[in-house]
């Protein structure tokens, strides 16, 4: 039983599609909630930094996500909520307590800069499966990283006509499926951002603990580095509403 396990599995691999692999990576096993305080480095062409400071709680593969800015004091306060719906258009709002006021994201805005830093709105939700066209390119591709020698390389083409791009390529970790690395391209099919991935094991997740993205067309970045990370805090569906990103989470 066990050896015609192994052979099933095998099959299953060598035949692999490239909805196959990106099933893969969303039915990974992920912890209910997250709770994370981080830095975010904003560096620009001439070299100049900006540092800020934010607490992000999540649920269901953030999904549902809130985060609000402690730093610096110019945006202390400011709040993001998203809840991603899958038959229609994602909620996203923002909290601008220096205007007393909510900021709705729209479809049509989603490629605008999340406070400034070379991550999009787009760059925030989860890539649904049905919103894609998926490719595997090659199952045995270089990693580029110190521990893993080969990884899948999956093209992703978005279907959303308002998208920013034509499409992504990333690497996969076979072990794990975890993506590491990441290509994306404008709707002119030049390379646009290219995205680096590292993780932190916590019990059996394999949860980020740091993103890095380089604007190649206006030669900056941003590095998100984890700070701290809670896991299966309990939050409900409650918690993700916009009148709560008027109360910052200090505890």
């Amino acid at each position: 039983m066990k050896y015609l396990m192994i052979l099933f599995n095998l099959t299953f691999l060598f035949s692999m599609t490239g909805f196959d692999l990106a099933t893969l990576m969303e039915n990974r096993d992920k912890p209910d909630d997250i709770k994370s305080n981080s830095t975010m480095k904003l560096i620009k062409k001439n070299g100049r930094q900006r540092i800020l400071k934010l607490i992000n709680k999540s649920k269901d593969n953030s999904k549902k996500q809130m985060i609000w800015f402690l730093e610096p004091r110019d945006d202390y306060g400011i709040a993001f909520l998203k809840i991603e719906h899958k038959d229609e258009s994602d909620f996203m709002n923002m909290w601008l307590p220096g205007f007393k006021k909510f900021r709705r994201i729209s479809s049509q805005k989603k490629s605008d800069s999340f406070m400034g830093s070379d991550l999009s709105f787009e760059d925030m939700t989860n890539r649904d499966l049905e919103d894609y066209d998926f490719k595997i390119l090659k199952d045995s591709a270089e990693c580029n990283n110190i521990s893993i020698d080969f990884c899948y390389l999956l093209q992703s083409k978005p279907k959303d006509q308002y998208s920013e791009y034509s499409k992504h390529i990333t690497w996969v970790t076979k072990d794990n499926f975890l993506a590491i690395k990441e290509e994306s391209y404008d709707k002119d099919r030049e390379k646009f951002k290219i995205k680096t991935i590292s993780y932190e094991k916590i019990d059996t997740y394999f949860i980020m603990n740091e993103l890095y993205v380089k604007n190649i067309q206006k030669n900056t970045s941003t590095l998100l580095n984890i700070d701290s990370i809670s896991i299966n805090n309990g939050y409900t569906d409650d918690l993700f509403h916009s009148k709560n990103l008027k109360r910052i989470p200090l505890d």
